[in-house]
């Protein structure tokens, strides 16, 4: 099933399946790569991440001295990848012309024994997409989590490979190019803004810096315009994919995924959040056309 959202000429779409946002767009201009409706997204395109991002280290982590054991879901490398809740059936819980809420409840996974509700909320107004994540712990016990998301934006009439791409990150973190795991600590970088047909990146960043407004920015932006992908200060992370290409048309693409802990915060701690018994916890991000 698929909810479409609109305010004046700015429209998502979102599915129930996995909570993906499948389409972005402003007037017509796409700000989002998009995939077909009713097919399963690629690449992990619009994929929310809860209650970790990224990866954990050969889907075990320790807490208080126990040792839980994940699905593999990543069975190349042998990780538990993006969570429990993408391949989920969410439940449309509010809606309204320019807005949805949808939910879902997680129970007795294998190596998650924290009960929690997921909520998303997509709004969409004149100055873009807003899209809020909910984690709520229904259990007795405190509950370690993260939170990501994997939107590969588009820079509108932009080409991809023509933008540079600039991020809010203080720190790079080392990964093992096998496993896609820390390979090390992060280390302190310079600003960074590269035009995307120079890099080849599947890399995390760290040390995500707010502006004056408050807000942490990633841009793509070309001649021709571009995207703003901001996110609230809590967001310190972000995990930037840069493949050849993207199914459905031509020249390459760049996920830029939003994250609250880096890959493996389960078993590092680095950035973990904490969501007490009946607490709840929320945060957005969102994107915003830019003209030039």
């Amino acid at each position: 099933m698929e909810i479409e959202i609109r305010s004046g000429g700015t429209r998502a779409a979102v599915t129930t399946a996995g909570a993906t946002l499948r389409l972005f767009e402003v007037d017509g201009v796409a700000y989002l790569e998009t995939f077909p409706a009713g097919e399963a997204p690629p690449m992990g395109s619009g994929a929310v991440l809860v209650p970790w991002p990224n990866r954990v280290a050969g889907a075990t982590w320790t807490r208080g001295g126990v040792t839980h054991e994940l699905d593999v879901t990543e069975p190349a490398r042998g990780n538990a990848s993006h969570g429990l809740v993408r391949r989920e059936t969410w439940e449309v819980v509010d809606q309204a012309a320019d807005s949805a809420t949808l939910a879902v409840i997680i129970d007795g996974r294998p190596g998650w024994p924290f009960p929690f509700r997921a909520t998303m909320t997509y709004a969409v107004d004149a100055a873009g997409l807003t899209v809020t994540h909910g984690v709520q712990n229904l259990g007795t016990e405190p509950m370690p989590f993260g939170v990501g998301a994997h939107p590969y934006p588009r820079p509108g009439r932009a080409e991809v490979d023509d933008c540079v791409l600039t991020l809010a990150a203080t720190t790079h973190l080392p990964l093992d190019p096998e496993r896609m795991v820390p390979a090390g600590p992060a280390t302190p970088i310079a600003r960074f803004a590269r035009l995307v047909r120079e890099v080849t990146l599947d890399d995390a960043f760290g040390g995500c810096e707010p502006g004056d407004d408050g807000r942490v920015h990633h841009t793509l932006r070309g001649s021709a315009g571009g995207v703003d992908l901001w996110a609230d200060p809590v967001f310190r992370w972000v995990q930037v994919y840069t493949p050849d290409s993207f199914p459905g048309h031509d020249g390459g693409a760049v996920a830029i995924e939003p994250m609250t802990c880096p890959p493996d915060a389960l078993n590092s701690g680095v950035d973990l959040l904490t969501a007490e018994p009946g607490e709840t916890w929320s945060a957005s991000w969102g994107l915003r056309p830019l003209t030039r």
